[in-house]
């Protein structure tokens, strides 16, 4: 017959040590191949990215990085698919604000980004400038939004398209500026920087590409100004848009969200160990190229982050009636 007591503290140590294996596997992660889901097809801008840091990451993390596209319903496809795996850590989103804006936009997107993802930190951002076609009478922003504010009719701005982030971005901005704005959406980036040099329209606000960029340089756009809050190396020179409509700025940034649930140890050394791997300067110089500065904000930052934009966008959404294609 067992001894009451000697049964009670068996029981006691098995209790404790079924409490600590979660936690040890959690100081232990990761023990396995960690996936990167990304919502957009390869060959695209994020995917591009992960690949400049994904033997990094891996290296730092101890284990191999795969990456996976699931492009399809403007990332809503990859981002059902994360938020439904075990939150453990080895499934992560790779998305950008987009993440944040297909849901208010479409009710059926399937997921709550504020509530079925835990931010892990972001990575990068790539700055929004402000360009118009060479015959507006501006040379600078201010001069832009006192021209602007004294036409009789809009100003006409171009996008990649009905409620694509530039959409909504030029909308806060007209918002903002207290200026009068008609949108001309275009399929792609690229069109929209031939709208602008044709003068179909009048105004872009768009990521740097290097086909824009050469264009400013022909003196066939003028560059107004970047949208970060300090002046950006990506294009040396440009006056911050905040100068000129304070508290405006707009960067396209991308990170790494987890499920809901998922532990926080787990989220600070995936954290940590991206950190690590964003510091390092030649990933900085193969980055800059493409219009992406490293980034890195933390959990806490990236949740603050993300409730703003939300905010913010379904107020542009329902001031201006945006509706998804």
């Amino acid at each position: 017959m067992t001894h009451p007591t000697i049964f009670s503290v068996a029981l006691a140590v098995g209790g404790l040590v079924a409490a600590a294996a979660p936690a040890t596997a959690q100081e232990n992660f990761p023990t396995r191949p960690i996936t990167i889901v990304i919502p957009y097809p390869a060959g695209g801008t994020s995917d591009g990215q992960v690949r400049m840091f994904q033997e990094a990451l891996g290296k730092t993390l101890g284990q191999p990085i795969v990456v996976e596209n699931r492009p399809g319903a403007s990332g809503a496809i990859a981002a059902q698919h994360v938020a439904r795996s075990k939150p453990d850590g080895y499934t992560l989103l790779y998305p950008n604000n987009g993440v944040v804006i297909a849901p208010l936009l479409n009710e059926k997107a399937g997921y709550d980004a504020l509530k079925d993802f835990k931010p892990v930190t972001t990575t990068t951002a790539v700055p929004m400038v402000l360009v118009t076609n060479k015959s507006v009478p501006a040379k600078d922003a201010a001069s832009f939004v006192e021209w602007a504010r004294k036409q009789p009719k809009s100003v006409m701005y171009a996008s990649a398209g009905t409620a694509s982030y530039g959409h909504l971005a030029s909308a806060r901005l007209a918002q903002m500026a207290n200026i009068k704005v008609e949108h001309v959406p275009y399929k792609g980036e690229a069109a929209t920087t031939m709208a602008v040099r044709s003068g179909d329209v009048q105004m872009l606000l768009t990521t740097p590409s290097s086909a824009m960029l050469g264009q400013v340089q022909q003196g066939n756009l003028t560059l107004l100004g970047v949208a970060t809050p300090q002046p950006s190396p990506v294009v040396p020179g440009a006056q911050p848009l905040n100068k000129v409509v304070p508290g405006f700025t707009s960067e396209v940034w991308f990170g790494l969200l987890a499920p809901a649930g998922t532990p926080d140890e787990v989220i600070d050394r995936i954290h940590g160990a991206v950190k690590q791997v964003m510091a390092d300067e030649s990933l900085k110089a193969r980055l800059q190229p493409t219009g992406a500065l490293p980034q890195v904000s933390g959990p806490a930052e990236l949740a603050k982050m993300m409730r703003e934009e939300s905010a913010q966008w379904r107020d542009i959404i329902g001031k201006y009636n945006i509706k998804a294609d």
